[in-house]
């Protein structure tokens, strides 16, 4: 089968998205499929494993936009022979909104799939989600909670769940730790939408009930919230708990997590939760927000600790570090049971949802 993947976001850009779509391209080459990959994302070195069309811009400054961009993808698409078009879009994707509208205005088959919470986007895209699917396109989204808006915006029409993959390989997991201080790890860009000004407070909740020594805490990532974030640190007196190591390759990642005790991730609006998905993958307990795409990744109780709210998320944190029985039995859970997640699977669930599109 020849498949024409679609992101505003590909590598070298680094990213949820960016890592996927390049991910996913590898893993259908792998299993025998011709793949191409067109995107508004510039740069490159030549090294990628399939043909990427770099349909970028410098009057973008950088961002992965370029409006110019719908006539070299129409031809593209139109002459390239392919079987299946599967674009990949997020809240604010402008590139993919074009090439879902140039793909299924061509009759291609094609496969939209959301990695983001549409939230109060559903209602505004209501109208274009709706036209693509008229004209044959099939719907899916990373998880069953991102689903939901993408449900609301195409009127009840069926959306597939397609998660993200994982290579249990790429996250090899540690010894099972014992003792104090208890090292708790998150990744995220240092920005808003992230939450980690609540990370810091839910911290700052379990550091007054556990007392001084029981834990630290690396918070991996860069972003605009860095400043403020190193002010707030001092402000809530855990300069000696929490730090701030910056952004990181996923290789040096995933020795950190080798070495760490636990993962807390404070997010919302999250659709899938790869990067928790990671950390369950490398054995690590996890601690999260059970109204997020995480609890498609992590079952309360078993592979992590679920929370209702940021209060609950504090419990759940206090749990975790104080009891190491519970520490060692899901970290033992973790590392001996692979998540469903895995790259065979998620590559036979995209290649059902091309057939289901037409191809």
């Amino acid at each position: 089968m020849k498949v024409a993947l679609l992101s505003d976001c590909y590598p070298p850009r680094t990213g949820g998205i960016e890592s996927q779509v390049g991910d996913l391209a590898a893993q259908l080459v792998r299993a025998g499929h011709e793949v191409e990959v067109l995107t508004a994302t510039a740069g490159g070195d030549g090294a990628d494993v399939v043909r990427v069309h770099r349909l970028s811009t410098p009057l973008a400054l950088g961002l992965p936009v370029n409006p110019l961009a719908v006539p070299e993808a129409r031809r593209l698409l139109a002459d390239g022979g392919f079987d299946v078009a599967h674009v990949h879009l997020g809240v604010v994707s402008p590139f993919a909104w074009d090439m879902a509208e140039v793909a299924t205005g061509l009759g291609l088959p094609t496969a939209l799939t959301w990695h983001c919470v549409l939230d109060r986007a559903a209602r505004p895209m209501g109208p274009a989600v709706r036209r693509w699917v008229e004209r044959g396109a099939v719907l899916s989204a990373v998880s069953g909670f991102a689903g939901e808006g993408v449900r609301r915006a195409a009127k009840g029409e069926l959306v597939a769940v397609l998660p993200n993959g994982i290579d249990p390989a790429a996250w090899p997991s540690g010894p099972v730790g014992s003792g104090r201080p208890v090292h708790v790890v998150t990744a995220s860009r240092l920005a808003p939408r992230k939450r980690v000004g609540a990370l810091l407070s839910v911290v700052a909740r379990a550091h007054e009930r556990l007392g001084p020594g029981a834990m630290t805490v690396d918070v991996y990532g860069e972003g605009p919230l860095r400043p403020w974030l190193e002010a707030r640190i001092a402000a809530l007196g855990l300069a000696g708990v929490v730090r701030l190591p910056g952004r990181v390759s996923r290789p040096e990642l995933a020795q950190a997590w080798a070495s760490a005790d636990v993962y807390l991730s404070p997010t919302r609006l999250e659709a899938f939760g790869i990067a928790a998905l990671e950390a369950r993958t490398a054995g690590l307990p996890v601690t999260a927000r059970g109204d997020s795409g995480v609890r498609e990744v992590v079952t309360d109780g078993v592979s992590g600790l679920l929370a209702a709210d940021d209060a609950g998320l504090a419990d759940a944190l206090v749990r975790l570090v104080a009891d190491e029985t519970l520490r060692s039995r899901i970290a033992r859970h973790n590392r001996s049971t692979p998540p469903a997640q895995t790259w065979d699977r998620v590559v036979e669930l995209a290649v059902a949802e091309y057939e289901r599109a037409g191809a």
